[in-house]
């Protein structure tokens, strides 16, 4: 009889001990906030961007501080503002063959450029940057180039005129492959940055990691170039190719569509 009260008693005690336990949690389950993250704002700088001196160059709503290239209007056709995206149509897939490609109004020597885009299956477009507009207008302007390219389904990924791979995705366009690219896949934002450093030292970087670097200007750039489509005479009429000492920044327009948007700069000294 001892041992079955004790029993008893020691298993009420656990009841209670696990009941209130299993109360306290109940409580605490009630009075926990989750609170999630807010999504970065699109086409908006943050204040310490603005300290940092970042500008932005795509307001979302209007294509103010772009004009068509070789041109001193924006294109009336195939380029469109929506939801806060600036996006070039798709026309015949041809280069600058539709709206053309879009400037921005200032030119930039020593820079951070930072674009966010978005491409459709098999689209080919790109950044290009020390743009002067002083060649020929015939297709699109000249410039160095930050490839944007599906390379999974455009040829283009697999044309070169002597490096192999230099037209694939953030690559220096013809002139220096770009690795360890990690693309977000199709359909979906990915960020382009672009270093111009005062000493001509350049990076272009591919969703927040760096693929590839070189020195502008410098004894092997110019060896690279030689070696590339750019060797041709028309691309060095107005000055060696790529060796301004200032230019525009480029959206281009080939022929197939791709989004912009959180398109920034900040000018380095």
């Amino acid at each position: 009889m001892k041992t079955l009260l004790t029993c008893t008693a020691m298993s009420a005690f656990l009841l209670c001990a696990c009941g209130g336990k299993n109360t306290q949690q109940a409580e605490n389950a009630e009075t926990t906030t989750v609170v999630e993250a807010a999504a970065p704002a699109v086409n908006q700088l943050t204040e310490q961007e603005k300290a940092d001196g970042w500008t932005l160059l795509f307001d979302g709503q209007t294509t103010n501080g772009w004009r068509g290239a070789h041109k001193d209007a924006f294109p009336d056709h195939g380029w469109i503002v929506k939801d806060g995206e600036l996006i070039v149509l798709a026309s015949d897939g041809g280069e600058s063959t539709n709206g053309g490609d879009i400037v921005s109004d200032k030119e930039y020597s020593a820079f951070e450029l930072s674009v966010d885009f978005k491409i459709t299956e098999g689209a080919n477009s790109g950044i290009k940057y020390f743009v002067t507009e002083q060649e020929k207008q015939k297709g699109s302007a000249y410039g160095l180039e930050f490839q944007i390219l599906d390379d999974e389904r455009h040829p283009d990924a697999k044309l070169y005129t002597t490096f192999p791979g230099s037209r694939t995705l953030a690559s220096l366009y013809d002139l220096k492959k770009s690795e360890n690219v990690h693309f977000n896949g199709i359909g979906e934002w990915n960020t382009a940055v672009v270093k111009v450093f005062p000493n001509n030292h350049v990076e272009h970087w591919l969703n927040g990691v760096k693929v590839l670097e070189y020195e502008r200007c410098s004894p092997e750039f110019r060896d690279w170039v030689k070696q590339s489509k750019y060797a041709d005479p028309s691309y060095n009429e107005s000055g060696a190719f790529g060796e301004a000492p200032k230019g525009h920044i480029l959206l281009q327009d080939h022929g197939n569509e791709v989004a912009f948007r959180n398109i920034k700069i900040k000018e380095l000294k």
